[in-house]
C-alpha cells in the first residue's frame, strides 16, 4: 500500500467469504448543527457512477458534486452506509482530489453513530440505515455558495443466488438533497467467462442495454430527479441454450408466493452460420382522408423503415385501404433486393383520401397468410373509426377471429385521438399482440420503427411454459409473446407450493419445436426480502388484467372489489381508484370504495378522444409493467410542489426535498398523465395513507389502531424499538409526522417529539 494513499481496508478473508447487499457509494452530508434535519442543508448537483464487474467482483467509482446554497459555511461529515458484513475492500475517499481521512465501522458501532445523529438532529431520517455498517469521514468545510466534488472508489464481491448475480447501487441516499439532482449517470459493464443470458432491472428504465455471450453493458441517465429507490440489475450466468431463472418471494402465512420468470433462450449459439429465422409481416395502412398531409408522409416513412429492415427469406405484403382495399401484390412476396425496390416504389404512390373500411382491410391481410410454420405478424395502422363496410366493434372482432386461421399476431397502432381504442385493444388481446398509441405530438415513424426494431429476428415463437412441483395461478402476460434476438421473457404469477420445481419452456425455433428445462427453488414463507419487488410487480399486472376484463367484457362486482383492494394494498392509484388519495376516504370502507370505483369505471365507455386513448394506454402500462419506477414517475415526484406533506421530514420550517418517508405514490388520470400524490407513500412492501393528521399503514384496521402501543420519537422506548428492528423495518419509522404501523404482530403509534422550546 502506498504511504501517500492510505486506504480503508477490510481483511481479504472475510471479504471473500461473506456476501451482503451492495455498499452505499453515495453518501449523506450531515452538518453539526443540533435540531436541524439532515435533509435540505446541501444540494447534489451531479452524480456519476462507473462500475466494472469481472467474475462477480465489482469495481465502482463514484463522483459526486455537492453545493452549499446557504450564506454560511457548512461543517459536515460525509456518511457512507455499507453492509455489516465484510464485502468491501480498497475504499478510497477524495474531496476535490485530496484524500480525506475516514473510519470504517461495523454494524454495531455504526448503529451508535446513526442513533447519535438521530438524537442530535431530532430527525428520524437515518433510521433506515440501522443495521448497516458505515464509512464516516472527518469533518470538512463547504464555504457558502461553493461546490465540493467527492470521489469514492471501492471493490465488492456481488451477491449470487444460484445462477443469478445482483448489482445494486443505492441512489436512495440522494433523497436528502435540497433540490432535484441536475445530472445522474450510471454505467455498468459486466465481463464473465460463463455466458451472460438474461439481464433485467426491476427498478429503472435503462437507456442502453447491449449483451454478447461474455460481456454486457447497461447505462442509465436522468436529469432533474430526486432518486427514490436503489438502482438494481440482475443478470443470469448459464452454459447451454437457455438463460433462465426464477426470482420468488413468499409472505408469511398461508398466502401464495409470487414469482418472476426471466428467460432468454440463446438458440443461435450453435447456428452462427445461419440466417435469422424467417417470418411473415403484413403491413396494413389506413389511407383515408383523415390521414392527409403530415400523417400520411410519416406513415410512408414508417412503412419504408419496415421494408428496409426485413431479412432475407422473410415474406411480406402491404395492404392499404380507404373505402376500398388495395394490396401491393395479390399474394405474399419473398423479400429480396428486387421485391424491396418494387415495394418502396409502391409506398411512394400511397395518397390519402376516402372513407375507412377497416374490417375489409384487416380480413384481407389475415386471409392471405399461410400456415407455413414461420411466425406471422400483422402491423395494423389507423387514425380513425370504421365508417364503411362493417362498423360494429364486436362484429369486426368476430370476423377477424374467423379470418385468422394461422394464429397470426396483430399489432394495432392507433394514431391520434379519433380511433376506437377499445376495438384496437380487443384485436390485440384476441390475437396475441399488443396495441400502441401515437399521440398527436408524436412522430408515427419513430413509434413504429422503435417497435419493429424489436421484431426483426424471432428466436423462439409460440411459447408455452409448464412447471412441475407446484401449481401456478394468475400468470401474466396471459398470452406469452414470441421472443426475439436480444429480448427476454418477464413472466409473473403466483405459486402454491414452495421448494424445488422443474420449469419447461417450449417454443418453435425456425420450423423446429424445442423444449428447454431448468430447476427453480421457490421461496418458503418469510424466507428473505431480496426479491420483494416481485409482489408489487405482479399486482400491477393483475390490475391491468382486471381493467382489461372490465373494459372488454363489462362490469363485474368481484373484479371491481379486487381492483380496490389491490390499489389500497400496493398504493397503485389508477384513474378508477385515485380517490383513495383523498384524506377523507376511509380505505377500509371496501363497499363504499367499490361503488365509487364502479362509477369511475363507467368512463371506459369512452372509446375515443384523449380519455378513450389515455385509458387504454394506462391499461397497457399496468399489463406490461416490469419495473417499479419509470422516467414518468421519477419526473412526477421531482416536480411535485412543496407542501406540508411532501416536506414533512424537514420538520418545522424545513426546506429540503426529502420525502416524509419512502417513495411518493403517483396516480394516472384518464388521459394517461402521471400525477404525484403527496398523501400516499410506499415504504418497502407497505403502503401508508395520510389520514387525520397521521400516516397510517394500509394493513391497520380501526380496531387494530385502538390497541396500538404509543411511543414518542427520540425517547428511550423509541430507540429500544429501533434496535430490535431490521434496516427495512426501521425505514417505517422515518416519518416525522404521527405514524401508525404494524410490525410483526404488534401495532405502534409513533408520536412526534415536542418542539425544543417545550422540552
Amino acid at each position: 500500500m502506498s504511504p501517500t494513499r492510505p486506504r480503508l481496508l477490510v481483511l481479504a478473508l472475510p471479504w471473500l467469504l461473506a456476501v451482503g447487499p451492495p455498499a452505499s457509494g453515495q453518501g449523506i452530508l450531515v452538518d453539526r448543527i443540533p435540531d436541524r434535519p439532515v435533509a435540505g442543508s446541501f444540494e447534489v448537483k451531479s452524480v456519476v457512477v462507473d462500475a466494472l464487474v469481472r467474475e462477480q467482483v465489482a469495481r465502482v467509482r463514484v463522483s459526486q458534486t455537492l453545493s452549499n446554497p446557504s450564506s454560511g459555511t457548512i461543517e459536515a461529515e460525509y456518511l457512507f452506509p455499507v453492509p455489516d458484513a465484510g464485502t468491501i475492500q480498497d475504499v478510497v475517499l477524495l474531496v476535490d482530489g485530496k484524500e480525506l481521512p475516514g473510519e470504517l465501522m461495523d454494524a454495531e458501532k455504526a448503529r451508535r453513530i446513526y442513533e447519535e445523529i438521530v438524537r442530535r438532529k431530532r430527525d428520524p431520517a437515518l433510521l433506515e440505515y440501522m443495521g448497516r455498517g458505515l464509512i464516516k469521514t472527518s469533518v470538512f468545510p463547504i464555504p457558502p455558495q461553493a461546490e465540493r466534488t467527492v470521489t469514492m472508489t471501492y471493490t465488492q464481491l456481488l451477491h449470487r443466488d444460484r445462477e443469478v448475480v445482483e448489482f445494486s447501487y443505492p441512489f436512495g441516499t440522494q433523497k436528502f438533497t435540497a433540490k432535484p439532482i441536475e445530472t445522474l449517470e450510471l454505467s455498468l459493464r459486466v465481463e464473465s467467462r460463463t455466458p451472460i443470458k438474461s439481464l433485467y432491472s426491476p427498478s429503472h428504465d435503462l437507456d442502453h442495454l447491449s449483451r454478447s455471450d461474455h460481456e454486457a453493458h447497461v447505462s442509465y441517465r436522468a436529469h432533474q430527479v430526486v432518486p427514490a429507490a436503489d438502482f438494481r440489475v440482475f443478470y443470469t450466468l448459464a452454459e447451454g441454450g437457455l438463460g433462465a431463472s426464477v426470482l420468488s418471494v413468499r409472505p408469511d402465512g398461508d398466502e401464495d408466493g409470487y414469482f418472476l420468470l426471466l428467460a432468454s433462450p440463446d438458440v443461435s449459439s450453435d447456428r452462427r452460420d445461419r440466417h435469422p429465422a424467417p417470418k411473415t409481416v403484413v403491413f396494413v395502412l389506413d389511407r383515408s382522408g383523415s390521414m392527409t398531409g403530415e400523417k400520411i408522409e410519416q406513415a410512408r416513412d414508417a412503412l419504408t423503415f419496415v421494408l428496409n429492415h426485413l431479412n432475407e427469406d422473410d415474406t411480406f405484403n402491404i395492404v392499404v385501404y380507404d373505402d376500398l382495399v388495395e394490396t401491393y401484390r395479390p399474394e405474399l412476396q419473398r423479400y429480396s433486393p428486387d421485391s424491396r425496390r418494387d415495394a418502396l416504389a409502391f409506398v411512394d404512390t400511397i395518397r390519402a383520401g376516402g372513407s375507412t373500411n377497416l374490417d375489409a382491410a384487416l380480413r384481407t391481410a389475415l386471409e392471405m397468410l399461410q400456415d407455413d410454420g414461420r411466425p406471422r405478424y400483422v402491423i395494423f395502422l389507423t387514425d380513425g373509426l370504421p365508417t364503411v363496410g362493417e362498423t360494429d366493434e364486436l362484429r369486426i372482432a368476430d370476423r377477424a377471429r374467423e379470418a385468422n386461421r394461422t394464429d397470426a399476431r396483430i399489432f394495432p397502432f392507433g394514431v391520434g385521438f379519433d380511433v376506437n381504442a377499445r376495438l384496437l385493444d380487443r384485436l390485440s388481446a384476441d390475437h396475441g399482440g399488443a396495441s400502441a398509441y401515437v399521440k398527436p405530438d408524436e412522430h408515427i415513424e419513430a413509434v413504429v420503427s422503435r417497435f419493429f426494431s424489436k421484431l426483426t429476428s424471432p428466436v423462439l415463437a409460440g411459447l408455452r411454459v409448464e412447471v412441475d412441483g407446484t401449481d401456478l395461478n394468475r400468470t401474466y402476460p396471459r398470452s406469452l409473446p414470441d421472443l426475439f434476438e436480444g429480448g427476454q421473457l418477464t413472466w409473473v404469477g403466483r405459486y402454491t407450493r414452495s421448494g424445488k420445481a422443474t420449469v419447461r419452456l417450449t417454443g418453435t425455433v425456425g420450423e423446429e419445436r424445442r423444449t428447454f428445462s431448468f430447476e427453480a427453488d421457490l421461496a418458503q414463507p418469510g424466507a428473505g426480502t431480496r426479491y420483494d419487488f416481485v409482489e408489487p410487480l405482479w399486482a400491477s399486472r393483475r390490475i391491468g388484467e382486471i381493467i382489461d376484463q372490465i373494459d372488454l367484457h363489462g362490469a363485474n362486482p368481484e373484479l371491481t372489489e379486487e381492483l380496490v383492494r389491490l390499489s389500497t394494498q400496493y398504493g397503485i392509484l389508477t384513474p378508477y381508484t385515485s380517490f383513495l388519495a383523498d384524506e377523507e376516504t376511509d380505505h377500509f370502507a371496501i363497499g363504499l370504495n367499490t361503488r365509487r370505483a364502479r362509477d369511475q369505471l363507467d368512463r371506459l365507455s369512452e372509446v375515443q378522444g384523449a380519455a378513450g386513448v389515455g385509458q387504454r394506454a394506462n391499461k397497457a402500462y399496468y399489463q406490461r409493467n416490469d419495473r417499479l419506477l419509470t422516467p414518468e414517475t421519477l419526473a412526477a415526484a421531482a416536480s411535485a410542489p412543496e407542501s406540508d406533506l411532501s416536506s414533512s421530514r424537514m420538520g418545522r420550517g424545513g426546506m429540503g426535498m426529502a420525502p416524509a418517508g419512502g417513495t411518493m405514490a403517483v396516480a394516472r388520470d384518464f388521459e394517461g398523465n402521471v400525477v404525484p400524490v403527496a398523501t400516499v407513500r410506499k415504504v418497502g412492501p407497505k403502503t401508508f395513507f395520510f389520514r387525520d393528521g397521521r400516516w397510517i399503514d394500509s394493513a391497520v384496521s380501526p380496531e387494530d389502531e385502538r390497541g396500538a402501543t404509543t411511543i414518542t420519537q427520540f425517547t428511550e422506548p423509541y430507540f429500544a424499538l429501533s434496535r430490535r428492528l431490521s434496516a427495512k423495518e426501521n425505514a417505517y419509522l422515518s416519518f416525522s409526522q404521527p405514524l401508525v404501523v404494524a410490525i410483526g404482530e404488534e401495532v405502534y403509534r409513533i408520536e412526534p417529539a415536542p418542539p425544543a422550546d417545550e422540552r
